[in-house]
């Protein structure tokens, strides 16, 4: 029986959807960061379990060809990124494999899944960034990410996932709380002003957005913050307090007001022209959305007669990038300030066979039901979280012909899949895509049947 503190020979036979490699001693698994399938590394025991135990690598002995030398100097620190440490070729097979075992662990579907779709970008493909703000010992502000599992913040200058120009703004920022005394926000007494920088990047018109999260209603002397920021950054078209005084992990409040420039920026993804407000949902990778969402219209196999519903359709860019192949498009969407986006995104592209309705998916899917709505096609791309069984229903109820289902949480959409057949659907194909490399999510599209037609 293994105890803490003993030191093993093990072989790394997989590696966890955590990033971490996992191998077996006398029959008990041992999970062990930072290592590579195929590897021998020799491993101190940390933490013991009853099924399971915890190590760390004293020695790596036998090297997989997968591996490299970390190329940001707080990998493993920051949460950000899992797999900094396999090449990623090797991150884009594990992550197949992730999507593999789940659909047949907690899908009971045993369905042959092709090659992950890369992202055209392994660095600097974020558009959005929330930082908290810390304060150094000498008293300076800086901004950085959360540990994993902890609310300490590592600071993270140069992150590779994110376009160079983010961490300048991050420095002019941090330079203007200095100079007027700003207060850092502390989790632990709920006091101080500044929270987290809150920045978006729309890229294919180049527009940013820099937006800070504030304890409080007012900022001390916004001009010089306006000033510092379009000094840096000449592309903003937008900067913004976001208003947030509970006392929460909720990075963002529901109020948000300009300090300069625009409401919202705006950008080109799919062929749609999309506003992006602060409480918008939009997709962190945009020319890995754009492949994401070919992929979602292959499997829709839309006809110009189909009547189409997308919920949980957020500003609606992926209803909009598909209304032009259909007869009429509904989308849902529970946050209030993204169907209005969704609502000008479509007036703004001349599309007019497009309806918002703001409700919760179940809801407004049982709604759609009393009403007779019957659509060909529902594409669902829910939270992580997954969908409700009363959405499952009510769509189930629409008897669609066919349903795509976008998820970047393998497990949920796994177990929403297994519930979908179990009322009549047939999964045809499910795709993963890579929208997050050097991080362990993955992002897949599903496409059903209605075994029933």
């Amino acid at each position: 029986m293994l105890q803490k503190n003993d030191v093993i020979q093990l072989e790394i036979q997989s590696v966890t959807n955590e990033g971490s490699g996992v191998g077996r001693h006398e029959g008990m698994a041992v999970f062990v960061p930072m290592t590579a399938a195929g590897e021998l590394v020799q491993v101190k025991i940390v933490k013991v379990l009853k099924n399971y135990c915890y190590g760390i690598v004293e020695q790596v002995l036998r090297p997989s060809e997968q591996r490299l030398v970390p190329d940001c100097p707080v990998f493993r620190r920051c949460g950000g990124c899992s797999l900094r440490h396999l090449s990623y070729q090797e991150e884009l097979r594990c992550k197949g494999e992730w999507v593999r075992d789940v659909l047949q662990r907690i899908g009971g579907l045993s369905l042959t899944v092709p090659p992950v779709l890369p992202s055209p970008l392994e660095r600097g493909y974020r558009n959005k960034a929330q930082y908290p703000f810390g304060l150094s010992p000498d008293g300076k502000a800086y901004c950085g990410f959360y540990a994993s599992r902890s609310h300490t913040i590592i600071p993270a200058e140069g992150c590779l996932l994110q376009p160079p120009f983010f961490e300048k703004i991050c420095r002019a920022v941090c330079a203007y709380i200095d100079q007027t005394g700003g207060d850092i926000y502390e989790e632990n007494t709920g006091k101080g002003l500044f929270r987290h920088l809150y920045l978006r990047w729309a890229e294919a018109t180049g527009e940013v957005m820099v937006c800070l999260v504030i304890n409080g209603e007012r900022i001390p002397r916004p001009q010089l913050l306006v000033e510092r920021v379009l000094a840096t950054c000449p592309q903003t078209a937008s900067i913004q307090l976001n208003i947030n005084k509970r006392n929460t992990n909720v990075i963002l409040g529901q109020k948000s007001t300009v300090l300069w420039g625009k409401e919202a920026i705006t950008d080109i993804l799919a062929g749609v022209r999309v506003r992006i407000s602060p409480l918008s949902f939009y997709q962190v990778n945009h020319q890995g959305a754009e492949r994401l969402y070919r992929t979602a219209a292959e499997m829709a196999q839309l006809q110009p007669e189909d009547r189409l519903l997308d919920l949980y359709c957020g500003a609606g860019t992926i209803g909009l990038s598909m209304a032009g192949q259909v007869r009429e498009l509904t989308g849902v969407e529970i946050v209030e300030s993204a169907v209005r986006d969704a609502r000008q995104n479509a007036a703004e592209n001349g599309i007019h066979n497009a309806r918002f309705y703001c409700e919760d998916a179940g809801m407004a899917a049982s709604r759609l039901v009393r009403e007779g709505l019957r659509p060909d096609v529902i594409v669902l791309d829910p939270p992580r979280k997954g969908c409700d069984e009363t959405t499952i229903d009510a769509v189930c109820a629409m008897a669609p012909k066919r349903l795509v289902m976008i998820s970047c949480n393998p497990a949920t959409m796994a177990r929403d899949l297994k519930l979908l057949v179990q009322r009549g659907y047939q999964v045809e194909r499910v795709q993963p895509v890579d929208m997050f490399p050097r991080t362990n999510h993955v992002e897949c599209c599903a496409a059903l049947t209605n075994s029933g037609k």
